[in-house]
């Protein structure tokens, strides 16, 4: 098809072009003395990402459900109690894991459309009077549904239930897109992928963990630890501590990786949140008052900065608008998972983007819309949205962020 494929689910994202030249390398030993000023500033500079001073950060060759399972498998024993809100398909799966390594889930059914809720957390953990819960896991950003949960808020609920269980959070749709404060929040493991915020292809699954987090690991090895080996974090430490890795390592990605993190810095972590923020708003605002379309997250404070689920009027069926946007107008949308397959399509806004591309992915939906009998008004979502990016201040947007 001729011009440009216009790629808008939430991840797989948009490769910037100085990413793809930097990860056209020719291959090298990873065993050379020069390999270590390549990875080691990475380990660092991934620390800064979640903003902590304290943490360990470790990169597999994986997936995001790579990482999910390292920070399970390293830290709890066969038989260990953790408690986990399901509220959408990846909160859905990274429980399906949790059981199928031998952990007790104790699970919080959430409406598909709400994030986790801290006062549920509170109160399942206050009940645990003898601390048998050893972790809570929260998905930061529920990309099936576009729902973002408050981890701060989650912090504080288990704060306020004086309960030590450990925090993980899933970051995979959220890092280096949507604020994450690890030393703030006293998170104890992040996971993310590397094909979402960092405008990488997937390959790279990465975890940044607390000192608490590895005391517990420790610990762990001294009960009935679950089994691992190629994401043990123990092999990683000895052989990250002078920059390799205990076995063959991505070189491109690696290097994309470097490059990556680069225009990241030359734009500001802060600004990139507020980037991200400023243009899903022009985006919302295009579906609500241009189309007069709901989104699936119930409630303005749930809203994602890095993927909006726009729910289809009924009778109509959400994949149909999916495969018309790609087959004629050469888009990508996000389909509808599990619960609400069919009940919406996604627009994917994460990454490296802008103004124009984003109503890019609104006129081309539009059009999908329209050629399977939904009746929007033509233009409509890209008038307002348009509008909004040229009146409002970016900086309002960067004062929110913060």
């Amino acid at each position: 098809m001729a011009g440009r494929h216009f790629l808008h689910v939430p991840g797989p994202t948009n490769v910037p072009d100085r990413v793809l030249r930097a990860m056209h390398v020719p291959m090298e030993d990873h065993r050379s003395p020069v390999f270590p000023a390549l990875t080691l500033p990475l380990f660092q500079r991934l620390k800064s990402l979640v903003r902590t001073e304290t943490g360990e950060a470790f990169i597999f060759p994986s997936s995001g459900t790579g990482a999910w399972e390292a920070v399970l498998t390293n830290t709890l024993c066969a038989g260990d109690r953790v408690l986990s809100p399901r509220f959408g398909q990846f909160s859905h799966l990274w429980i399906d894991l949790a059981q199928r390594h031998g952990l007790d889930v104790v699970i919080q059914e959430e409406e598909w459309g709400i994030g986790a809720s801290p006062q549920n957390i509170h109160d399942a953990l206050a009940a645990d009077r003898d601390h048998s819960i050893k972790a809570v896991m929260v998905v930061q950003n529920e990309t099936a549904t576009g729902v973002t949960s408050d981890i701060g808020a989650v912090r504080a609920a288990m704060d306020a239930a004086k309960h030590p269980a450990l925090l993980f959070v899933d970051g995979v749709s959220s890092i280096a897109s949507i604020d994450m404060r690890m030393d703030e929040w006293r998170v104890d493991g992040i996971v993310t992928g590397s094909q979402k915020g960092l405008m990488l292809p997937a390959g790279l699954g990465i975890a940044v963990m607390s000192r608490k987090a590895m005391e517990a690991m420790e610990a762990a090895r001294t009960r009935d630890p679950l089994k691992r080996c190629y994401f043990d974090f123990l092999d990683m430490q000895k052989a990250n501590a002078t920059g390799y890795f205990p076995y063959t390592p991505s070189l491109p990605l690696l290097y994309g990786l470097r490059e990556a993190l680069d225009i990241i810095d030359e734009e500001g972590l802060d600004q990139v949140i507020a980037r991200h923020r400023f243009l899903a708003e022009g985006v919302r605002r295009g579906v609500k008052q241009g189309w007069g379309l709901k989104l699936c997250a119930r409630e303005p404070k749930w809203e994602s900065d890095t993927v909006s689920a726009i729910l289809v009027p009924e009778g109509v069926d959400g994949a149909a608008v999916i495969r018309r946007a790609f087959e004629r107008y050469n888009l990508a949308l996000g389909a509808g998972l599990s619960k609400v397959a069919g009940k919406l399509f996604r627009i994917g806004h994460l990454g490296d983007l802008n103004e124009l591309m984003c109503l890019a992915a609104l006129s081309g939906a539009e059009m999908a819309m329209r050629d399977v009998g939904i009746a929007v008004e033509p233009g409509s979502a890209v008038a307002v949205a348009s509008e909004y990016y040229r009146s409002a201040d970016k900086a309002s947007s960067l004062k929110a962020a913060a």
